[in-house]
């Protein structure tokens, strides 16, 4: 059997995130983080034909205060997230398809306020299990876009 062979990423890459309209976002690459992270505000939860789901908005740009993106996703789980910080708190989970390196799959996303931090998306092990290893010197392997920041 022929070993898979993974694609290097930096510690930091763009990516996007069709399903909620993101079409491009800026993300910190953490192995040191079990689920990816989204800055997400005005999380509504509500229920849709008998399933719990949210609405949010997200502000991918960090130097455009402007766009506001508006995303519904169905709840598939609230649990307790410890940040770097050591602070825990409840968090909505939702799925969501990432594109990345030309290709497309599913991701884990918690909803939270990432508005003190550099980075509007942290991308975690899960979301790159045995697609990815981590250059920590690289940084956009995959293109660079330019945000103005």
């Amino acid at each position: 059997m022929a070993k898979r062979v993974k694609q290097t990423i930096g510690w930091r890459e763009w990516l996007s995130l069709p399903d909620l309209g993101v079409d491009s976002i800026k993300v910190k690459v953490d192995t040191g983080a079990q689920t990816s992270a989204i800055h997400a505000l005005k999380i509504m939860e509500f229920d849709k034909d008998g399933d719990k789901w949210v609405r949010f908005e997200v502000r991918p740009c960090p130097s455009n205060k402007r766009l506001r993106i508006p995303c519904e996703a169905k709840v598939v789980d609230r649990r307790k997230v410890r940040s770097s910080s050591g602070a825990s708190e409840m968090r909505y989970v939702i799925k969501t398809r990432m594109r990345f390196g030309g290709k497309l799959w599913p991701i884990e996303l918690t909803l939270t306020n990432r508005s003190v931090m550099g980075f509007k998306m942290l991308l975690g092990r899960q979301g790159m299990k045995g697609r990815f290893v981590v250059d920590p010197a690289a940084s956009f392997l995959f293109g660079n876009e330019d945000d103005g920041s």
